[in-house]
């Protein structure tokens, strides 16, 4: 309710009571036992089946979506994906209709392992939030110009 006027009471409550229920659903369906970051290697060598940011990002994003909410909107947020000594990082943001990703509320049940947490995006000083839009053109933009660019030469010494 606090994303701003025009927001559905019911919508907020329905949308509010699912992040919570899905979070712990995917949390079993996940099998976390671990912090984030060992669950994440587990996942990569095949221990476990899903569980990295973006699959919780993908499941709950999907979750909320299936509800066709009239007052809210989901977005994609990814941090860190300029950062060389930081791991990227997906969650789903929800906001009111018609207000930008950084307006919304940050829906992130990857960071505490299976324990939904919700900040707003302005709030959230632990990440800097960018639309995933955003990111995959700047991604698109650099390997077009990888692609353009002529191979480099290595010079050989006699």
């Amino acid at each position: 309710m606090d994303l701003g006027p025009g927001i559905d009471a019911e919508e907020a409550a329905r949308a509010a009571r699912i992040a919570y229920a899905h979070t712990d659903e995917l949390a079993l369906a996940y099998r976390i036992t671990d912090p984030p970051l060992i669950h994440n290697t587990k996942v990569n060598l095949g221990l476990k089946p899903r569980g990295l940011c973006w699959h919780w990002a993908e499941d709950i994003e999907a979750r909320l979506l299936a509800e066709e909410f009239q007052t809210l909107v989901l977005h994609r947020g990814i941090a860190n994906h300029d950062k060389a000594f930081r791991i990227e990082h997906s969650t789903a943001i929800i906001s009111r209709r018609g207000d930008p990703m950084d307006q919304g509320i940050v829906l992130d049940p990857w960071r505490k392992g299976g324990r939904l947490t919700w900040v707003s995006v302005q709030a959230d000083l632990a990440y800097d939030w960018v639309s995933d839009d955003v990111v995959h053109a700047m991604r698109r933009a650099r390997r077009d110009r990888a692609a353009k660019s002529p191979p480099k030469r290595l010079a050989l010494r006699p």
